[in-house]
């Protein structure tokens, strides 16, 4: 008879087997869950551990009213794990389509570094790329938050205000002089990341990310817009190789508005030319020719053998200093001091000059800031030149009269001025907005004579009139006080026939609130006098900031469609 196989025999041993490996399992899970159940989330959290950081946004800059100049926005910059990229072609495809990238170009990028792990593909994309690429099933590519600057008055405010760099970082202007403030301090935290290196679940922080802090300036936006549109229609108009203009509040010391022509658009960093950013309000130096007159006729009145009445004779128009013929435009004749200034002679200035001592002369340049930073703060600020007195010679006393033999910023002519609008008293540049109490200290010990200074800003109204050499400066409704300024560019030992046209002054004149200049380099069309080139543009800034400041007229006698007819005369 057959036996029967035994199959029960083979089922306990096969449920046996099962049932012991169970048994292994069951163990095993109860092993790790209870007793390295610690140890292995460790090392979990190890492999997919990561401290990513927390960017922190850069400072505003404000006006003195509060209106942005400068403020961080967030935008996205794409970095890629090279490796990883290069193992999905249709990522590398992808990427390269939403960035406008050539492929070619991308994956040999991404060869010649795939032993990196983080590699930028491009910084501060577009949102609408951001979102392209967020939308997109990547390999390897990932987005990252960071700020950009944007500067809403663009090129009105570029010198000033100066621009970042790639990484936020202050290169130029505002932006770098006040650095440590502005910039923000980046946070950390520690994060777990999947294997597509997206972050799952945020562990700890580490450090937490501190804005920068706002800063804000003296400058007004709205006379700064007006200043540089009415500096770049002259500009254009005169064919200049450039041109500045300095506005200085006399009672704070405050600067209201600063701006040059060429200028930038910081917002378009493709279009960047390293010429332009120079700020040359601040950077570049010029002699400052008569607009130093009125300091030599201060100091003549100042010693008492002259009076606003001495007459000085310019006869025949020269005046030969040992090898050295000073010249005036054309023979004057007979002239009294205020006259000095209103047909702005040389010859006249240099004969007052002579009977100052040179000492004293010195001192009072020096006094009102010529050779010296006005220290803003401003980076790349120039002191400017003004030589020791003892190691003048006849000939330069003589051309220290007119302004000659010396250097000088736009921003340090301002400054100078203020000695004149504020009673002889110099004011501290700022280029933060003061507070009230700040505002108290803005100025220095008396540079001259209350008295004196009063006299020669009557002088200087003059200048304004129509039998001045500043007539076109006139503003309808504001008396005027101002002096023009027509300086021949030195060249090596000698003078180029090339021109820098200025004119400085304040107003009100019966109490000067605001003292500008205004500095037209090499006018090309036309005329190239002070007062044909730079006087009209002081007009017209100084107009509209003294409407826009809401500063009450004090010459309302004069009505506003009275017209001063100009005289041809040069200064």
């Amino acid at each position: 008879m057959k036996q029967e196989p035994n199959f029960r025999g083979r089922r306990i041993f096969v449920l046996s087997v099962f049932v012991f490996g169970l048994a292994v399992l069951l163990v095993r899970a109860v092993e790790l869950q209870l007793f390295d159940h610690e140890f292995l989330e460790e090392e979990g959290k190890a492999r997919h551990l990561r401290v990513v950081e927390m960017p922190a946004h850069r400072g505003m800059i404000l006006d003195r009213n509060g209106q942005l100049l400068a403020v961080s926005t967030p935008v996205f910059s794409v970095w890629a794990n090279p490796a990883e990229a290069l193992d999905s072609h249709g990522s590398v495809v992808r990427v390269a389509e939403i960035l406008d990238l050539k492929v070619r170009d991308l994956a040999g990028k991404l060869e010649q570094k795939k032993n990196r792990q983080f590699l930028y593909i491009k910084r501060h994309i577009d949102p609408q790329q951001a979102e392209r690429l967020r939308q997109s099933d990547l390999s390897g590519f990932y987005l990252q938050r960071e700020y950009r600057r944007y500067y809403p008055t663009a090129e009105v405010s570029s010198h000033v205000i100066g621009f970042t760099g790639i990484d936020d970082k202050g290169l130029e202007g505002i932006e770098l002089a006040y650095e440590d403030w502005l910039a923000g301090q980046p946070g950390a935290k520690k994060v777990i990341k999947d294997q597509l290196n997206r972050i799952v679940e945020d562990v700890e922080a580490i450090r937490i990310p501190r804005p920068g802090q706002n800063l804000t300036l003296s400058i007004d936006r709205r006379v700064q817009y007006l200043a540089y549109r009415e500096l770049k229609a002259a500009y254009l108009q005169h064919g200049a190789l450039s041109a500045s203009a300095v506005m200085v509040d006399t009672k704070t010391g405050e600067v209201l508005a600063m701006v040059n022509v060429p200028s930038f658009n910081p917002n378009n960093r493709k279009e960047h030319k390293q010429h332009t950013y120079r700020n040359r309000a601040v950077t570049d130096v010029f002699e400052p020719g008569s607009t130093m007159k009125p300091f030599v006729v201060a100091l003549a009145l100042d010693s008492r053998r002259y009076s606003q009445e001495t007459v000085i004779d310019t006869t025949p128009g020269t005046y030969k200093v040992g090898r050295f013929t000073i010249r005036d435009i054309r023979d004057f004749g007979p002239l009294s001091v205020n006259e000095v200034l209103l047909k702005s002679s040389n010859v006249g200035a240099v004969k007052m000059a002579f009977t100052i001592p040179r000492q004293d002369l010195w001192t009072t340049y020096d006094a009102i800031g010529v050779g010296q930073s006005t220290e803003s703060g401003f980076p790349g600020e120039a002191t400017g030149y003004l030589k020791n007195f003892q190691d003048w010679h006849k000939t330069e006393h003589a051309t220290m009269a007119y302004g000659y033999g010396m250097s000088m910023t736009a921003l340090q002519l301002a400054r100078a001025y203020t000695v004149l609008a504020s009673d002889g008293k110099r004011a501290t540049i700022s280029m933060l907005r003061r507070e009230e109490e700040d505002s108290r200290s803005s100025t220095q010990s008396s540079v001259l004579s209350p008295q004196t200074v009063r006299q020669v800003r009557s002088i200087l109204d003059e200048v304004v009139s129509a039998e001045g050499t500043g007539s076109r400066a006139g503003v309808p409704g504001y008396t005027i006080a101002g002096k023009t300024g027509t300086v021949r560019k030195s060249a090596g030992n000698g003078y180029e026939k090339k021109y820098i046209a200025m004119f400085a002054g304040m107003a009100p004149a019966s109490d000067p609130r605001l003292v500008l200049v205004v500095l037209v380099n090499e006018p090309s069309k036309g005329a190239y006098y002070g007062g044909h080139v730079a006087a009209p543009v002081f007009s017209r800034i100084m107009g509209g900031a003294l409407r826009l400041l809401n500063i009450t007229p004090d010459n309302v006698s004069l009505r506003a469609d009275t017209v001063r007819l100009p005289q041809d005369h040069a200064g």
